[in-house]
């Protein structure tokens, strides 16, 4: 009996798991067949190839972005999903109070009442694309069969239908994690509070020259905002975060004769991932790329005539300003006009789980006022912070310049595509078929009457105010140059005689300098060569620091081991070597010692690497070294102190042999899942990661989270798209994304690029043979 009752017991649970597979696996899309919608006006093709790229054929534009709307829904419709609710400030109504400081961030920006007013003043085009783009979206949740996507299962809601602004908001979030500049004033402004301004001088080259005077006049003011507070309340995507790479050489310098031009942005890394490589086909145009789900255009990538690529420009479109309230009635602040009322509105936000919170969310005449942002934002000490930006202003039209670089056959036509763009500002390359490069700063940015944006300045003098944008024939651009080539990495593109100020947030130029190099190494580059160049590891911050550092004497045998690695090291961030971790790890703690013994808690967010100040402590400025109080220290004494520290926590990590300290051990490239990585079993299942190369400054650009206490060397970031295209032959285009195309993970198109992409291989859309179709057919 008890035999049978066992054997029962396990055709029940084998029958309960198979049935919950099966039901799971209809979430998967439908590759092929034909589906009958509404909606189209001739049969639409989704044709995917073996890695789920799709190429999608239509008779017009319109049907071709319903059929991309349509396999993004496929694909990713989650990740659809929560995009579209982080933008609105909606995230609580699924994941409960945690995700309450997102949703008030974005309900102060209004990110989404922007988008909403932003499609009616787009062109007709523009807005019948979006239309379509959403109806195929729409198609799909009215025609699918079986189970959603496992999240949609696990936090147990349904998609709500797509709208237009669903998408508009994409771009919304890209101008938050791109430009939001407003986080390091916050940092700059609590650093000021407290510190000489000389120290702060030191702590950021290029510091303005009148720097101290308004610090001297401003610290009393910033004494009484609650910075702290603001600071720590905004969420991880408030940028910038920016690592991107690209370059573009003339025909004179190609073995094809024609343009060259390669691209890697880097971005956040997710599973699934920010892209999703189409191709979209019609009698009139053929376009391929990588597009993002949500948004029926392709961002970078090429059509027959031209190819394209973005690195972010990091220009400056945020301030903050301090409003003074109106001393007899704090609903009121000041300008130079005298008193003003705030411009108010109530938000409501739905809490899983939770009452619904309710709140004010005050505009003055800059912009919304930051401080509304807490739970309980202070008004009795007098002042409130409110952000001005370039992308709040609902004339932004940045979609109908995607759309019109996207069918662009020459430069002309591409840069007047352009004069739409308002950002995230980009640094993007050009090349056509004709034989042309181009290069442009595209995006709206701001003229000041005085400063640079680079602290909080007061609201109610104006002497500080916005005096209108860059004009867009006098941005950084040039075409055809005597060199051949253009290159961008996040570094300062103009030259000091520049009449407008851009940025004081560049990043360093190593990884610029390198490509540079690399390039002029060879006369006539191909594909394979600028595939090379996207994967070197050479780490220009190591060569300059390393000698610096390794002047020391240490006293133990680890520490001379060490210091011997360090001194015949190539520099070259490889993840089956010992040295950049050794390096890394040497770095972290003497950084750490440094800017703590000198800055203390207000270290906490200003802490990094930070290369330039690190060389300039041990080159110029060796009193950053001498803590208060203790004469006997040196940059020596530090250094090795910082050797010994950093080498105990590797040995407790890593082991006892040094020799198996390998950077691909600790340098992991971490693919998180919003909804996966919360579940302990799911979370080790479905965990997305590889070790890697590269490092803080190379070209295939690997840095470290390096605060993290339990993953200190994890990469979270990098190149989630790599793309080369020869306009001799633009089909051929080599494209890679990570860690694939599906975001359910029960696809096999799910991580099935991660090694791939790790080892620098390549997918050719263009060329690549369709193994599955499925017909589009419209309702007669």
């Amino acid at each position: 009996m008890t035999a049978r009752l066992l054997a029962a017991l396990v055709v029940i649970v084998v029958v309960c798991i198979g049935g919950a597979s099966w039901y799971l696996s209809s979430s998967l899309p439908q590759p092929s067949g034909t589906i009958v919608i509404e909606g189209l006006k001739a049969p639409v093709s989704i044709a995917r190839d073996r890695d789920g790229v799709p190429l999608i054929a239509a008779a017009d534009d319109d049907d071709a972005a319903f059929g991309l709307g349509f396999a993004h829904a496929q694909d990713r419709l989650f990740q659809m999903e929560l995009q579209r609710r982080l933008g609105a400030g909606r995230l609580a109504e699924i994941f409960g109070p945690a995700a309450l400081p997102i949703d008030r961030q974005m309900r102060v920006l209004g990110l989404y009442r922007t988008a909403e007013a932003e499609f009616a003043r787009l062109p007709a085009p523009v807005r019948h694309l979006l239309t379509a783009y959403a109806a195929g979206v729409n198609a799909f949740l009215a025609h699918r069969r079986g189970a959603l996507p496992p999240e949609f299962l696990l936090l147990r809601f349904r998609p709500e239908k797509w709208r237009p602004a669903d998408s508009l908001v994409w771009g919304k979030l890209m101008d938050v994690e791109l430009g939001g500049n407003f986080r390091g004033e916050l940092v700059r402004a609590r650093l000021a509070r407290s510190m000489a301004p000389a120290d702060l001088d030191f702590l950021y080259p290029g510091y303005p020259s009148n720097g101290p005077t308004i610090l001297a006049q401003l610290a009393p003011f910033y004494r009484r905002l609650p910075l702290a507070r603001l600071s720590h309340a905004l969420p991880g995507l408030v940028g910038p975060i920016y690592a991107s790479n690209n370059w573009v050489v003339d025909g004179a310098h190609s073995q094809s004769g024609k343009p060259l031009l390669a691209n890697d942005p880097h971005l956040g890394f997710g599973a699934p991932g920010v892209w999703y490589l189409a191709r979209l086909k019609t009698p009139e145009h053929d376009m391929a790329g990588a597009t993002v789900a949500g948004v029926p255009f392709v961002i970078i990538g090429h059509n027959r005539h031209i190819a394209w690529g973005f690195t972010t420009a990091t220009a400056d479109i945020e301030d903050l300003f301090i409003e003074k309230l109106d001393p007899g009635d704090p609903h009121r602040y000041l300008t130079p006009n005298g008193s003003a009322p705030f411009a108010q509105r109530q938000e409501t936000i739905d809490v899983r789980g939770a009452a619904p919170i309710s709140f004010t969310v005050r505009d003055s005449r800059h912009g919304p006022v930051l401080s509304d942002i807490l739970p309980s934002a202070p008004v009795d000490k007098g002042y409130a912070l409110a952000l001005e930006t370039t992308f709040l202003t609902g004339d932004d039209a940045s979609a109908a310049a995607l759309w019109g670089i996207d069918r662009a056959h020459d430069w002309a036509g591409f840069s007047a595509a352009l004069k739409d763009f308002v950002g995230p500002p980009q640094n993007i390359v050009y090349g056509d078929a004709a034989g042309n490069i181009g290069f442009i700063v595209a995006g709206r940015i701001p003229i000041r009457r005085a400063g640079d944006g680079w602290m909080p300045m007061p609201g109610w003098t104006g002497a500080y105010d916005w005096q209108g944008y860059i004009p867009f024939d006098r941005l950084p651009q040039a075409e055809n140059p005597p060199s051949g080539r253009f290159v961008s990495a996040n570094d300062k593109i103009e030259p000091d005689t520049y009449p407008y100020f851009i940025s004081r947030d560049y990043d360093l130029p190593n990884r610029a300098e390198r490509i540079e190099a690399l390039l002029d190494r060879t006369k006539l580059q191909s594909p394979a060569t600028s595939a090379a160049i996207q994967a070197d590891t050479l780490s220009l911050m190591a060569a300059r620091l390393v000698p610096l550092m390794t002047r020391i004497k240490p006293k133990t045998a680890l520490a001379r081991e060490a210091v011997r690695r360090l001194q015949q090291w190539n520099f070259h961030m490889d993840a089956d070597k010992v040295e950049p971790l050794l390096f890394t790890a040497w770095l972290r703690e003497f950084s750490r010692s440094i800017f703590f013994g000198r800055l203390g808690k207000a270290a906490a967010d200003y802490w990094d690497l930070k290369p330039q100040v690190i060389e300039a402590i041990l080159t110029r400025n060796p009193d950053w070294c001498v803590p208060p109080g203790d004469p006997n220290e040196s940059c020596a004494t530090r250094l090795a102190g910082a050797l010994d520290t950093a080498l105990a926590e590797l040995e407790q990590r890593y082991g006892g042999d040094m020799a198996s300290w390998k950077w691909g051990r600790a340098h992991i490239a971490e693919f998180p899942n919003p909804v996966f990585d919360r579940i302990p079993i799911l979370r080790d299942w479905l965990r997305v990661a590889i070790s890697t190369s590269g490092g803080y400054d190379t070209i295939d650009r690997g840095p470290s989270t390096i605060r993290d206490p339990t993953q200190p060397f994890a990469q979270r970031f990098g190149a989630g798209l790599r793309i080369i295209t020869d306009l001799a032959d633009p089909a051929g285009s080599r494209m890679m994304v990570v860690p694939g195309q599906s975001g359910n993970p029960l696809s096999g198109h799910f991580r099935d690029l991660l090694r791939r992409w790790h080892d620098f291989a390549w997918l050719v859309p263009g060329r690549a043979k369709r193994e599955a179709t499925l017909t589009l057919e419209p309702a007669r």
